[in-house]
């Protein structure tokens, strides 16, 4: 799910679970910001909206209740909400006004990814098909790729070549082998055709110095992610 980076934003009044659920997922590779109350959380997601929201239900002012309510009539977000009663008539009232899941404190923290994790691919499932090494992202879903946050505008061809060389980071690849798992077998053409699609690539990613793309005289080439 963390292809490309999930963004999280914890609320709680508590500084202590919020410090503590934000070192967990950082660790996890979420990226993470935090709020106090619901008020601060509306504002931090009209800012920047998030892709979930953990939400604390009893806060100063306003409570995490309102706030998913009004989370959930603004924005496609996947909210689960922490609080310290455990009866059944507060999940029913959570669930009702739009929270995907609910957790009574004290929680455990791998259930808590747990429960992201799946309803994170229930709510987002184009995201499972994203891939990210260094700085280049593939989602096989949309045939993008992504290089330094900007989509690279290829042709079919230039994007089969693209991730043949993304699924093999740091491996050299023949222009035999190249040419047969991106043209066919049967294809028959000039024997600078790869070259020459290599080139088109180099020149999309303003590789000039051949840092990502690089050429492995009389073997092939290699994707290098770390430039």
């Amino acid at each position: 799910m963390n292809g490309k980076q999930t963004c999280v934003l914890v609320v709680d009044d508590e500084q202590s679970i919020r410090d503590f659920l934000t070192m967990g997922l950082e660790d996890e590779g979420y990226s993470v910001e935090t709020a106090k109350d619901g008020l601060s959380a509306l504002t931090k997601m009209h800012q920047n909206p998030f892709d979930i929201v953990i939400l604390d239900v009893m806060m100063p002012g306003m409570d995490g209740y309102e706030c998913c309510r009004m989370l959930k009539q603004k924005y496609e977000v996947v909210v689960i909400m922490l609080t310290a009663k455990d009866q059944a008539e507060d999940t029913v009232k959570g669930l009702k006004i739009g929270a995907d899941d609910y957790l009574a404190k004290p929680f455990s923290f791998m259930e808590l990814l747990t429960r992201m994790e799946v309803r994170l691919n229930s709510r987002f499932p184009q995201k499972n098909s994203v891939i990210s090494k260094g700085p280049f992202s593939v989602d096989d879903a949309r045939h993008e790729i992504m290089f330094e946050d900007k989509k690279l505008d290829l042709t079919p061809t230039e994007y089969k070549l693209m991730c043949l060389l993304f699924d093999n980071v740091n491996i050299v690849i023949s222009k035999e082998t190249i040419m047969n798992q991106v043209w066919g077998y049967d294809y028959f053409s000039s024997s600078n055709v790869v070259e020459v699609y290599i080139r088109n690539l180099r020149e999309k990613l303003q590789d000039t110095e051949h840092r990502y793309i690089k050429t492995e005289r009389g073997f092939g080439y290699k994707l290098d992610v770390e430039g």
